[in-house]
């Protein structure tokens, strides 16, 4: 066989390279591949990031035995500790190599002392290694060649100068999914000699018996890769990939600029979380928008809520149904990257809903006058029949009693709709003080609250004396609902409620053992990027709602209770079926953007906060001035509310611009300036409210 001259050659595209593997493959027998940058490349331009998220992690791991050390102080320690080995280890070997697990123990020993173990140990290095293949990604073309190569027989190794050992490169080489197509995986880290001296390839070639003319070794580095092994007889391939250079680039522009510029820390948190190479695949619209859009901001929600919860020292979440069924599954998601020392509450995803919940809250202080405000907001509610409906009442019983104050079940109190007399929202306030009435509702109402209190018994509700509700928002009804379902006892936790969205429209009463928090929104702080969620609230119902049935209420039984769940098998039930199944791909989006959300926000270290000014730009860029067609793809089909009456309100009453997300394709494509004139309005609303 003809052997070509022993040389390196240099490529400055992926492309180029791979056809020149190809081309010359039939030469050799043996191929060895560089890992990083090579194999695989970094989401992040600086490999030495993936260090904070650890030494964040390792100060966590202090504080808990009383050790109080920041975590700049244990990067420091750890660089001065790796310094130190690579300074011993050049006074025996000409590369002054590391090696983790002997480094990151003397770390771990000098910060913890007698705190430490091998245990300890093992978290460390795992979590270091979550963050690393987080941020790896295999060449897409490359892996395309290295199972060319390995059909064809050809002996595949990878060679790697760094301070990982051979056995954590595999686990990395393991969750890239291309470590069964190598024979074998060389570190310096177990040899300390290295490919930058040349003499990690004699030993390659001792150990595993390669014939140095039939050996091809591909990286991207001109010395190590380059003219190291072309000194050992072994022809090389060197890549110098300017697109790669490029996206490097930028993402360092952007950490940068996060430094001083806080608008660009959400921009360089989405630039990290985006798909490259083969993760970059043709996908559905709603996916993209479930990635790119709601999976940064409800992972941001799920982050401030894990961030208040450790600072308040809460022992446990709640996740209201249904979009709770979401956030949970984000949090599930998120919060072991994010807050690797488990300092995190207890969570249960709690069957809740306004309808479930307002009868129950009447059982002990009877029917409010803010319960009946709130249930008299949706325009399609117009009497007393709808009341009865949304507190579960039985109108049997309350006849007598709207008869004493001159009303009747169909006497129509909401001013949107035909027949409304201001009388009879006077005779409702003094039907609503009438103690008679009170002990009605209070009678009618009292077993499901009983059931209620035995299915959060049952949760552990009252076994904390502090707990965190999460919900989508607006008004922050169910928590009002619920708060006045158990107020009374002495074991009733103080509740701290995080939104979404808090609009506020019925004013919210903060109390001690009650308060509530709008996190991307909320109306008691000016925000007008922030507003713009108030374009579409069903929206972000509908993105993040659970593809299970709604509750309708509690029911008790002998033996305890029973959650009574909304029939699917009705024209409403098959409605939100379709919709559940429309919106899957986007939801899809969200808890794939969840993966890399938590990835990124560790490494860069930044909370919701310093988030908020670009999350504001994308939802006044996406809700206020969306491209028609993201109107068209993402708007629901079915928006479908039990706590919403049929009736039909006086058209007057409700007249105004019809709003954006609910105008027709024709209009948003060729109304000139719609979108401003709507978000002007907007504005106006916003200040004067």
């Amino acid at each position: 066989m003809n052997y070509p001259n022993i040389s390196s050659h240099t490529y400055y595209t992926i492309n180029q390279l791979v056809a020149a593997g190809r081309s010359m493959a039939s030469a050799y027998q043996t191929v060895s591949f560089d890992l990083f940058d090579t194999l695989l490349i970094r989401r992040i331009h600086d490999p030495d990031l993936v260090k904070r998220p650890v030494a964040r992690y390792i100060s966590a791991l202090a504080s808990q035995g009383k050790r109080k050390i920041s975590w700049q102080t244990v990067q420091k320690i750890r660089d001065e500790t790796e310094k130190a080995q690579r300074l011993e280890t050049g006074r025996t070997y000409e590369d002054q190599e590391a090696c983790y697990p002997v480094f990151m123990e003397q770390t771990l020993r000098g910060i913890l002392g007698s705190d430490y173990t091998d245990d300890l140990l093992n978290k460390v290095t795992n979590y270091e290694l979550h963050m690393e293949s987080s941020m790896l990604i295999p060449r897409a073309p490359l892996l395309e060649l290295v199972k060319e190569l390995h059909l064809q027989g050809k002996r595949l190794f990878v060679i790697s100068d760094v301070y990982l050992p051979a056995i954590h490169l595999k686990i990395l080489l393991d969750r890239a999914g291309i470590l069964p197509y190598f024979e074998d995986v060389i570190s310096s880290a177990d040899t300390f000699l290295a490919k930058a001296s040349g003499r990690a390839f004699p030993l390659v070639q001792k150990k595993f018996q390669i014939d140095e003319k039939t050996w091809l070794h591909i990286g991207d580095n001109p010395i190590s890769d380059g003219l190291r092994p072309v000194e050992s007889g072994i022809t090389s391939l060197v890549l110098k990939d300017s697109d790669e250079k490029f996206r490097k680039a930028l993402i360092k522009r952007y950490h940068n600029y996060s430094k001083g510029r806080p608008f660009y820390r959400g921009r360089a948190l989405q630039q990290l979380m985006l798909p490259l190479e083969a993760e970059n695949i043709e996908r559905q619209d709603l996916y993209r928008e479930g990635f790119n859009f709601f999976g940064p901001m409800i992972g941001a929600f799920v982050h401030y809520l894990a961030d208040e919860c450790r600072r308040l020292g809460l022992t446990k979440v709640f996740f209201f149904s249904r979009e709770g069924y979401t956030f949970k599954k984000v949090w599930d998601i998120i919060t072991p990257v994010l807050f690797p020392d488990g300092d995190l509450p207890h969570t249960e995803y709690l069957y809740v809903s306004r309808m479930a919940l307002a009868g129950a809250s009447c059982a002990h202080h009877g029917l409010s006058s803010t319960s009946l405000n709130i249930a008299l907001l949706p325009p399609g509610n117009k009497n007393f029949y709808d009341i009865a409906r949304i507190f579960q009442l039985d109108l049997d019983g309350l006849h007598q009693h709207l008869k004493n104050h001159k009303l009747a079940a169909d006497s129509v109190l909401s001013p949107l709709h035909e027949g409304y007399d201001q009388k009879f929202t006077l005779r409702l306030r003094e039907l609503l003080e009438d103690q008679h009435l009170q002990d009605e509702i209070r009678l009618q109402t009292k077993d499901t609250n009983k059931a209620l209190h035995r299915y959060l018994t049952d949760v552990g509700f009252f076994d904390h004396q502090q707990v965190a509700v999460a919900d989508i928002g607006w008004l922050g009804t169910i928590q009002r609902f619920l708060y006045d379902c158990v107020k009374h006892r002495f074991d009733c936790p103080r509740i701290h409620g995080y939104v979404l969205g808090a609009t506020r429209g019925i004013p919210f009463e903060n109390v001690l053992k009650n308060s509530l928090t709008g996190v991307i929104y909320d109306r008691h702080r000016l925000d007008l990027g922030a507003s713009a969620i108030l374009y579409a609230r069903d929206l972000f119902e509908e993105a993040c709602r659970a593809p299970h049935p709604t509750i309708d209420s509690y029911l008790l039984k002998n033996d305890g209770y029973e959650l009574k769940f909304r029939t699917k098998g009705d024209a409403t039930g098959r409605a939100e079926l379709e919709q559940d199944q429309y919106y899957n791909p986007l939801q899809q989006g969200i808890f794939d953007a969840a993966k890399a959300y938590g990835s990124a926000a560790a490494l860069l270290g930044y909370s919701m906060e310093d988030f908020r000014p670009w999350f504001n730009y994308l939802l006044t860029a996406k809700l206020a001035f969306p491209k028609s067609s993201e109107i068209v793809t993402m708007r629901h089909r079915h928006h479908l509310d039990d706590f919403h009456g049929t009736a039909k309100p006086r058209r007057e009453k409700i007249k105004g611009p019809v709003p954006l997300w609910e105008r027709g394709e024709f209009s948003l494509k060729f109304q000139p300036l719609l979108r401003t004139r709507l978000y002007w309005k907007h504005i106006r609303t916003v200040m004067n409210s």
